[in-house]
């Protein structure tokens, strides 16, 4: 009796999601650089690449600007904030690795520890970046991605009750 095994797509076949879109294909991390054309863009290029975070960055800090529990947070002039979050943002899902490369490993729980976040931090932050992803206008599946991630993201740094 032989044994059969379902086929699996290869590295260069695009795995449907449930949106009925492609997911992007991951670069192959054991290969050397990237010099398969087979293989698709990364996350960060499919939602339009830096373009798309810049929006995304700003639309999220014209919110945070005109909070009055996020905004103290932050020092007087916004736009360093804007472009760590940016170069972080950019890097996390597959753009240049510029944020490591100027400010060493993420370490964010460690970088927010001097701030209280609360709940009510918490959910403020979310709902500017709810807003901002929302700005973006993508199609579902990429939305989705992003806002999971922001709402895993934004749990995790509560530091305070």
């Amino acid at each position: 009796m032989t044994s059969q095994t379902p086929e699996t797509p290869g590295p260069a076949e695009p795995v449907p999601s449930r949106f009925g879109q492609p997911l992007a294909t991951l670069r192959p991390t054991n290969t050397g650089p990237f010099t398969d054309p087979a293989v698709t863009e990364s996350f960060y290029d499919a939602v339009g690449g830096h373009e798309t975070f810049v929006k995304l960055v700003d639309a999220f800090y014209e919110g945070v600007a005109g909070d009055e529990v996020l905004r103290p947070m932050y020092p007087e002039d916004l736009g360093p904030a804007n472009e760590r979050m940016r170069m972080f943002l950019e890097q996390y899902w597959g753009g240049p690795g510029t944020y490591s490369e100027q400010r060493g490993h993420p370490r964010l729980r460690m970088r927010h520890a001097p701030f209280t976040v609360d709940f009510d931090a918490r959910d403020r932050w979310l709902a500017h970046m709810h807003a901002a992803v929302k700005s973006l206008q993508l199609p579902p599946l990429y939305e989705d991605t992003l806002w999971d991630y922001f709402e895993r993201a934004a749990h995790t740094m509560v530091n305070s009750l």
